[in-house]
């Protein structure tokens, strides 16, 4: 009698009706601040001009609420999950576990039930699983039981959540190391640097000049193995020095915004990275399968996830010597084929420095070091909530400690030396981002046209319409062909290196 009046109580018809208001109250009021925080935070950025970081706020609130949906699709159809059955001798291979470890259920089966009572509020779980074997015939069990699915609910939480704080501590801390550099930018405009005046009248021996020096290793092919080791080993110090910045800043505006010597190079960089971040922070569809391939692989004593560790360091060093590898090519060009110029030593961006002559390439390898590092994180804090650190899912400490220690090495470098590297490199490529400048353009022919509206108002109050309006039109029309005309030379990859200037940021 007892039992079956437990069974019942589970029920939401048996089930005191201020128990059912109070965990919807609480769980409604927990959404509602999380979701009025990051619309306060959304409001933020818009207010400070923070375009790029909001359009990245939108991606993460797209993120979420798919995770979100993956979740709600796996509560809605668990009892069809359940019902499917597949022969018993399927299920004995490819364990997380070996089946004689019957310990793991007794050592963490309290603090599992805390952790579900605490999300799901209820253990309605043992009560179904316990059900749902009657649906498979004999000889045959079911695929995916109802505890597997709510443990696989907790583990997309917390995937999103760990994914999420990566990319943000990501780009703070990026972002800190990166705002040094804003002193060398305010140190140019201080002392008025004037392009044309320090091009025109100044010689420079190429060999004796501090880019040169710093980056030049010797005659012969820029790709030997001394460049290469060079590379490696720079991108833990000192990976972007001044005179690295002053080169490459004079760079980009020599070849794309020759007519603004005074361009604001920083400002754009840090725009440029902003506009990158939403890239960074979304999941994409070909993440979601090494997902799949990763849960694959979880099998007992193949300690693939101790293995899987070492690719986003792999990676995170390769990306970081080619972008340093990237500024000595720079150095080899001007150095090889010049003893002296005059004027200041100008480096010649080009996509043939990068990979597959993409350098947007290199953001999409960021987004898989940063997305893999997550998921390392995440399954190691979610094995740790469900099953405790004694746990065969968890494995041998000689396995878990490394693993841990990568996942730092990984978020402080990728950090700290990684990201701004890819900061400014990036923009040595042979096009700049477009997206940047159509803002400014669009921004500032809203305010052209505003003013435009108000004094055709004035004018008209006074009487004095006539003309005025005629060459009020006919100068908007001049102005939208122009920015059609960029944005149609900006798409076929047309810099502007002659004419009209970028707008000045």
């Amino acid at each position: 009698m007892g039992e079956g009046e437990d069974e019942v109580a589970v029920q939401l018809e048996y089930t005191p009706t201020w128990v059912v208001a109070a965990v919807c109250s609480v769980m409604v009021a927990i959404s509602l601040v999380a979701e009025r925080l990051l619309h306060r935070l959304g409001k933020y950025l818009k207010k400070n001009n923070q375009n790029s970081l909001f359009r990245a706020l939108q991606k993460v609130k797209e993120e979420l609420m798919l995770l979100g949906f993956i979740s709600l699709l796996l509560t809605v159809f668990e009892e069809d999950i359940g019902r499917i059955c597949i022969p018993k001798h399927l299920t004995e291979r490819f364990l997380p576990c070996t089946k004689e470890d019957g310990k793991r259920e007794k050592v963490t089966g309290h603090f599992q039930n805390f952790v579900y009572v605490g999300i799901f509020g209820s253990k309605r779980r043992l009560l179904d699983e316990s059900t749902g074997k009657h649906h498979c015939k004999p000889g045959t069990v079911q695929a995916l039981s109802v505890e597997a699915l709510h443990q696989l609910h907790i583990f997309i939480f917390f995937l999103g959540i760990v994914h999420v704080v990566c990319c943000l501590l990501t780009m703070i801390l990026g972002g800190l190391r990166i705002h040094q550099w804003k002193q060398w930018e305010d140190s140019i405009a201080k002392d008025n640097y004037d392009t044309h005046k320090v091009l025109r009248h100044k010689v420079t021996h190429v060999r004796q000049h501090t880019f040169i020096k710093e980056h030049f290793v010797g005659f012969g092919k820029d790709s030997g193995p001394c460049s290469w080791l060079r590379s490696f080993i720079k991108q833990f110090y000192l990976s972007v020095t001044k005179s690295d910045y002053v080169t490459l800043r004079l760079g980009f505006i020599m070849t794309h915004c020759r007519g603004n010597p005074k361009f604001n190079f920083y400002k754009y960089m840090i725009s440029a990275l902003e506009a990158d971040f939403k890239k960074v922070v979304g999941i994409n569809w070909f993440l979601w399968i090494f997902v799949v391939i990763f849960l694959l692989l979880n099998v007992d004593d193949w300690h693939a996830y101790f293995w899987i560790a070492f690719i986003p360091l792999l990676l995170l060093l390769a990306v970081g010597a080619k972008l340093e590898h990237v500024i000595i090519q720079l150095a080899h060009d001007v150095a090889e084929k010049h003893t002296a110029i005059e004027g200041e030593l100008v480096v010649r961006p080009s996509d043939d420095h990068f990979w597959l002559h993409r350098p947007r390439m290199v953001l999409y390898l960021i987004q898989f070091i940063l997305f893999q590092n997550a998921f390392e994180m995440a399954c190691f804090f979610w094995i740790l909530t469900i099953y405790g650190w004694n746990s065969c899912v968890m494995g041998q400490a000689r396995f878990i400690i490394p693993r841990l220690v990568i996942g730092v090495i990984v978020q402080i470098v990728c950090s700290y030396s990684t990201l701004p590297l890819y900061a400014i490199v990036t923009q040595m490529g042979s096009r700049f981002k477009k997206v940047i400048f159509d803002e400014h353009i669009r921004e500032g022919l809203v305010g052209w046209a505003q003013k435009i509206k108000k004094r055709k108002e004035l004018e008209a109050a006074n009487g004095r319409v006539g003309s005025t309006e005629t060459g009020d039109k006919s100068s908007m029309g001049i102005q939208l062909q122009k920015m059609e005309d960029r944005e149609s030379r900006m798409e076929e990859g047309i810099t502007e290196t002659n004419g009209s200037n970028p707008p000045e940021t």
